[in-house]
C-alpha cells in the first residue's frame, strides 16, 4: 500500500476541520457557556433591573431637578444607554481573559484544536463568535428592560444594541490579544477587571457628562471605546446633538481597534501554537 492511499482517509478527514474549524471553536465555546447559563441569565435579567429601579426610582428623583445639564432629558434617559455598553464592555471583557488564557496556560485545548488540524486564524475567529453569543443576548435583554422603563424615547434606540457590542469588541479584542501573550498567571484578569474595566466605567462619561471632568482626565475618555459607544448610543436613543463628524468618528475608531485587535490576536495566537 502506497503511503499516499494510507494518509488519504486523514486528508480526508482534515477537509472539513479546515473549512468549518472557525464554526467548531465557537460551538466549543458556546457550549461551555451552557455550565454556567443560569447565571449568566440571572444576571443579564438582574442587573439592567437594578441599575435603571436605582437609577430611575433613586438618584434620577435628585437629579432631574437640573435636567439641562443632561441634554433637557432625565437622568435614566442619559444614563441608559451607558448601562447598555457597559454591560457589553462588561462581558466582552470577561469572555477575552479568562477563556483566552485558559486555552493556552489551564486547559490548553487550543494546541489539541491547531493538531485537528484547525488554524490559530480559525481558532481566534471561533473564540470571537462565541464572544458574541455571550455579548449579544445581554445586549438585548438589557435593550428590553429600558424599553419597560421607558428609557428609550425614540424607536432607533434599537441601534444601541449594535453600538454597544461594537464598543464591547473594541476593548475585549485588545485584551485578548494581551491575554494571548501572557505565560504566567499571576492574577492578570483579575487585576484588569479591578484596575481597567472598573474605572473606565467612571472615567468614560457614563453617569455624568465627559465635560465636567477635569480637563487633564478627559482624554481617558476620548481614547475609550465606552465613551464612543455611550454618546453615539445617546445620539440614536434620544436625539443628542452632535456634529456629524463626531458620530463618524465614534464610529470609525471602535471599529479600527476591532479590526487591528482582531488581526494582531490572529498573529499572536498562530505564532504561539506554532513555537
Amino acid at each position: 500500500m502506497s503511503a499516499s492511499t494510507e494518509t488519504a482517509p486523514f486528508l480526508k478527514a482534515a477537509i472539513k476541520p479546515r473549512r468549518f474549524g472557525s464554526w467548531y471553536v465557537a460551538e466549543h465555546r458556546i457550549r461551555a457557556l451552557q455550565g454556567y447559563y443560569k447565571t449568566l441569565l440571572a444576571t443579564s435579567i438582574g442587573s439592567p433591573f437594578m441599575y435603571l429601579f436605582a437609577l430611575g426610582v433613586g438618584l434620577a428623583t435628585l437629579v432631574d431637578k437640573n435636567s439641562a445639564a443632561f441634554g433637557g432629558v432625565g437622568y435614566l434617559q442619559f444614563v441608559a444607554p451607558a448601562l447598555i455598553a457597559s454591560a457589553a464592555v462588561t462581558a466582552t471583557s470577561d469572555e477575552c481573559t479568562y477563556p483566552v488564557l485558559m486555552g493556552f496556560k489551564w486547559n490548553p485545548i487550543f494546541f489539541g484544536m491547531n493538531a485537528a488540524p484547525i488554524s490559530g486564524n480559525q481558532i481566534v475567529n471561533g473564540v470571537f463568535i462565541g464572544v458574541l453569543a455571550r455579548v449579544l443576548p445581554t445586549t438585548v435583554i438589557f435593550y428590553l428592560v429600558m424599553l419597560v422603563f421607558g428609557a428609550v424615547p425614540s424607536p432607533a434606540g434599537i441601534l444601541t444594541i449594535p453600538i454597544s457590542i461594537l464598543s464591547g469588541f473594541a476593548f475585549g479584542l485588545l485584551i485578548a490579544r494581551y491575554m494571548a501573550r501572557v505565560e504566567e498567571d499571576v492574577g492578570q484578569p483579575a487585576f484588569i477587571r479591578r484596575f481597567v474595566v472598573g474605572p473606565l466605567l467612571l472615567f468614560s462619561g457614563t453617569f455624568f457628562p465627559l465635560g465636567q471632568m477635569p480637563i487633564y482626565l478627559q482624554w481617558i475618555g476620548w481614547i475609550s471605546p465606552l465613551w464612543h459607544g455611550t454618546e453615539l448610543g445617546r445620539d440614536v436613543s434620544y436625539g443628542q446633538s452632535e456634529p456629524a463628524w463626531l458620530m463618524v468618528v465614534h464610529v470609525a475608531y471602535p471599529l479600527a481597534l476591532c479590526v487591528y485587535a482582531w488581526i494582531a490576536t490572529q498573529r499572536v495566537v498562530t505564532r504561539r501554537l506554532n513555537k
